[in-house]
């Protein structure tokens, strides 16, 4: 008994280590990047780096200077929070719809809708362009909102379509038979029981939308442009400012990096919803 005990604490001893490890690894770029903002420009390009120095506020003052950070962070807000409500809205009754009426080409439809995510951006960048050119959406928030939705639906659907799959399929025949409607099935029923699911799709949906940069560049200007668009402008031709680029960063993933801290019992339990019976 003593030995598999010890046995145990080993094994626990070994995990704890290997997760701090991958978790510093994993923490080890947005810490130097932060070091990085409170450098001089050229302390951020010393060789070797420089671990020690004297910090400065100089370079987020110059990085509000030049920018609206407000601007661009109502743009980040607006879009995710619309593009998630959007997709929200259109996942719920898709995914109601393939767990509960499942048709013979049910699993087909969603393997498609799954494969499109496989589909190089770029590939269809001149027609949606051309799009949002011809109807008078490019550099407009409603633009960018409605492609943010078609890109991350897929996901949606699935990560919807999952969760409704372990909710009993008699409890929503007894509510038929006592003649609630299929709104009243989904609202009174099936998103009280899978709400740690809808949470947790409606996190990663946010977090997708806020972290999108190739769209975001490529169909807004000064007007819509998102935080992703904000960091891509100090980019130059006179070359990097690494300096005033990690201060930039630094702005645009706090938002984000706090709410993941304060949303993240919320998405793990989402994301194990159903995972034991």
């Amino acid at each position: 008994m003593a030995r598999r005990n010890n046995l145990i604490h080993s094994q626990k001893l070994w995990c704890g280590i290997g997760g701090w490890t991958a978790a510093l690894l994993m923490f080890f770029p947005i810490l130097w990047m932060l070091m990085a903002s409170f450098k001089t420009e050229i302390d951020a390009v010393a060789t070797p780096p420089k671990i020690f120095f004297t910090p400065t506020l100089e370079n987020f003052v110059d990085v509000n200077a030049r920018a609206n950070y407000v601007q661009y962070a109502l743009n980040s807000v607006v879009e995710s929070i619309g593009s998630t409500i959007l997709c929200l809205a259109i996942g719920i009754p898709a995914a109601y719809a393939a767990a509960f009426f499942p048709g013979k080409r049910t699993k087909d439809l969603l393997m498609w809708m799954l494969s499109t995510k496989m589909l190089p951006a770029v590939g269809v960048l001149v027609p949606i362009y051309l799009l949002c050119r011809d109807s008078g959406l490019l550099d407009t928030r409603t633009a960018i909102v409605i492609v943010f939705t078609l890109s991350n639906l897929p996901i949606v659907v699935w990560m919807l379509y999952s969760f409704f799959k372990d909710v009993p399929h008699e409890i929503l025949e007894a509510s038929r038979m006592d003649g609630a409607s299929t709104f009243e099935q989904i609202w009174y029923l099936l998103l009280p029981l899978t709400l740690p699911g809808i949470a947790s799709t409606a996190l990663l949906s946010t977090i997708l939308c806020w972290n999108e940069a190739f769209w975001s560049l490529n169909l807004t200007a000064s007007k819509a442009g998102p935080l992703t668009a904000f960091i891509a402008s100090f980019s130059s031709p006179e070359g990097l400012f690494w300096a005033k680029l990690s201060a930039a960063s630094t702005l645009a993933i706090t938002p984000i990096l706090v709410f993941g801290w304060m949303t993240q019992r919320q998405l793990v339990r989402g994301l194990t919803f159903g995972a034991v019976k």
